[in-house]
């Protein structure tokens, strides 16, 4: 089995440009984790969507079913109270990702794109790419002949 390491540099893509320290990587790097974990909020909101547009659909029927079978108060109650209703005051689900976009997500983007831009030339990922070449540095050094 080959291994293809690739080149030790980091492609000029992830390359920090010249004058930048550890210190400004380091920051970047939290910077852009933190944005991943906003990414990985906004998922979970889309999940969130999902799954109660789902049990909102399943709750339609479970309104059926005791219709069909001649109980409607309880029927009638789950109507009434649960089919429709909104997951906050005045907001679907879908209301909720939008407001977050809005208010949230879309300037965590742009003000993580503005800060690279300013202190890096805009590159991404700069602390990954030198922990990737760390790593492969290491493994060839172990596995030089």
């Amino acid at each position: 089995m080959t291994d293809d390491v690739g080149t030790e540099e980091p492609d000029e893509a992830h390359r920090r440009p010249p004058g930048v320290d550890d210190a400004t990587v380091e920051a970047l790097g939290m910077l852009t984790k933190a944005l991943e974990y906003t990414e990985r909020a906004r998922g979970h909101l889309y999940a969130v969507h999902h799954m109660t547009g789902g049990a909102d659909r399943m709750l339609a029927e479970a309104v059926r079913m005791p219709h069909r079978a001649g109980h409607e108060e309880q029927a009638g109650l789950a109507e009434r109270e649960l089919l429709g209703r909104d997951v906050i005051p005045g907001m679907w689900t879908y209301q909720l990702i939008e407001a977050y976009d809005q208010t949230y997500y879309r300037a965590f983007t742009a003000v993580e794109g503005q800060v690279r831009q300013d202190l890096a030339a805009g590159r991404r990922h700069l602390a990954e790419a030198e922990m990737q070449r760390a790593a492969r540095s290491r493994r060839l050094r172990h596995t030089a002949p």
